[in-house]
């Protein structure tokens, strides 16, 4: 698998809450608000919050239907 490929798993992650509230447009609070209410897709590594971008757009396409 090559590093560059765009659809790695290296680029479809965001690692920090710094790089989700970046990706997603939400202050970085907002993100760790979030994430303690269980409102938001994220895993861990270690400490460090993570997020996949593909995941946040599945989940932000699946509220928008709920809304509709």
């Amino acid at each position: 698998m090559e590093a560059s490929n765009d659809n790695s798993l290296a680029a479809d992650l965001l690692r920090g809450a710094e790089a989700i509230a970046d990706y997603l447009g939400f202050p970085r609070r907002a993100v760790y608000h979030s994430v303690a209410k269980g409102h938001l897709p994220h895993f861990k590594i270690g400490e460090t919050i993570c997020a996949r971008r593909s995941t946040l757009t599945a989940w932000i396409a699946q509220q928008e239907k709920k809304a509709a």
